[in-house]
């Protein structure tokens, strides 16, 4: 097995590898964001940014879509008691369909950042695109399955919006939102096609419209 093999087998099991380099260079402490709700026809995109102690075992932390429900929330409350720093922020709809999906992808990952109550020295970003934020920053593609900080903000965020489109499901309880989420299950596309778009829909998005 060559040496560059060993290298990338070892940055992709070492979950705190790129925190480590940051700190190394005394960029410390370090946060890491991630979105979810990209891909959905309805609900906001949230972003969630989080600062672990370096000292904190992964236990198990992944990206979030790897994991039970009921395993995110154990984690997501894990992280919470544990993190340095946790914010989560979104951006809704209306937003999404006046300034796209990607810039508003990048907005919500930005504002949680400036949430922190601690003030991190780098931030470390889930995919490859960089958010709009001055301070020093890496991306990371498939970051939430790299990194321990990104990955704890993927479940904290995926935790956040899965109850939040429960509580929209009561609202608009036509859609039901608490199974799909706002995804384009075959079951939501055709709820839309009844009811029509309500107000959390992203009527710039495909499948939205007739």
């Amino acid at each position: 097995m060559s040496a560059h093999l060993f290298a990338d087998i070892e940055r992709r099991t070492d979950m705190w590898l790129h925190e480590r380099l940051f700190a190394e260079k005394g960029l410390a402490p370090v946060a890491g964001v991630d979105e979810v709700g990209r891909g959905c026809l309805a609900g906001p995109v949230v972003a969630a940014a989080v600062i672990l102690p370096c000292s904190l075992e992964d236990q198990g932390v992944t990206d979030s879509k790897l994991l039970t429900p009921a395993k995110r929330e154990r984690l997501e409350r894990l992280i919470r008691q544990r993190a340095t720093a946790v914010a989560i922020a979104q951006v809704d709809a209306k937003e999404i369909d006046s300034i796209n999906i990607l810039r508003a992808a990048l907005k919500a990952m930005s504002l949680a950042l400036d949430g922190l109550e601690v003030r991190p020295r780098a931030v470390l970003v889930d995919g490859n695109q960089p958010i709009p934020h001055p301070l020093p920053q890496k991306t990371i593609v498939h970051g939430d399955s790299i990194s321990c900080s990104i990955s704890a903000a993927s479940i904290v965020a995926k935790v956040y919006r899965d109850k939040l489109m429960e509580k929209f499901s009561d609202m608009f309880p036509q859609y039901n939102f608490k199974k799909h989420k706002g995804y384009a299950t075959r079951e939501h596309r055709q709820a839309l096609k009844l009811h029509g778009p309500c107000p959390l829909h992203r009527r710039s998005f495909k499948g939205v419209q007739p």
